[in-house]
């Protein structure tokens, strides 16, 4: 049986009297590549709210890495081995993106606040963000304030930030929203380059990528899971299809 690195077992999610998620049952194996779709308002975001602890869980229980985390604190539950990305890109603008990225790793390698210690002249810190870069192809990019970049860079530059904490799960809310079809390409390449070896999450509406990405896909549809199985298997499923998928993969 394959180790789990994140579960959810009968969790709820209520916001007063709307129920947003109903009984959320849902494994996700360690190194697998875990897609979430479904329609708007089927709780797709919520649920990743609720894995990284920006809403707390009206019920249930959720682990990670085999450790409860249900209504942790968010950095709690990110120094237990999770980073996630969002809908809206969360960069600091006015910074570099060499400087964007050796922020996000200050706490994964030990650095605290500090008067004495300078950022530039802290060597392993600054080798592994030249890593980074370099991952992600942005070694060309690294002194340009990051609100200057093109907005397909500023989402691979999130994501250079989301994977710099060396994070085991990876949660990334829709990487390829407002992308062109060429762009989405280099991004799912991205995607699948920096997550080698970690486990990912990802809800995404281009059923191409999510195709493409996953190894197995979840249909949450009101609150719930209807279908957890291989893309040809979601694909060639009728209830997924009377559902969500339609004619879009008939």
């Amino acid at each position: 049986m394959a180790d789990i690195a994140l579960k959810l077992k009968d969790v709820h999610k209520s916001f007063g009297n709307s129920k947003i998620i109903n009984g959320l049952d849902l494994d996700i194996f360690r190194g697998e590549r875990h897609a979430i779709i479904g329609p708007n308002g089927a709780g797709k975001s919520t649920v990743f709210n609720l894995v990284s602890g920006f809403y707390e869980v009206s019920s249930g229980d959720i682990e990670l890495n085999g450790k409860a985390i249900a209504n942790l604190e968010p950095y709690l539950i990110n120094r237990q081995g999770l980073c996630r990305s969002f809908q809206v890109t969360n960069i600091f603008p006015k910074m570099s993106v060499f400087e964007n990225v050796r922020c996000a790793l200050f706490r994964p390698m030990g650095y605290r606040h500090s008067f004495w210690h300078l950022c530039g002249r802290q060597k392993k810190l600054n080798e592994k963000t030249e890593e980074v870069l370099e991952k992600i192809h942005m070694s060309d990019r690294r002194d340009i304030p990051a609100g200057l970049l093109a907005y397909a860079e500023q989402r691979a530059l999130e994501i250079g930030i989301t994977i710099a904490g060396e994070a085991n799960v990876i949660l990334l809310d829709e990487p390829t929203a407002g992308m062109s079809h060429s762009e989405t390409d280099r991004a799912v390449e991205l995607i699948r380059r920096v997550t080698e070896d970690k486990t990912l999450v990802v809800v995404e509406h281009d059923m191409s990528v999510v195709f493409n990405l996953a190894d197995r896909i979840s249909v949450l549809v009101y609150g719930e899971i209807i279908a957890t199985d291989t893309p040809d298997n979601i694909r060639n499923n009728k209830e997924v299809q009377e559902a969500y998928l339609g004619q879009e993969v008939a």
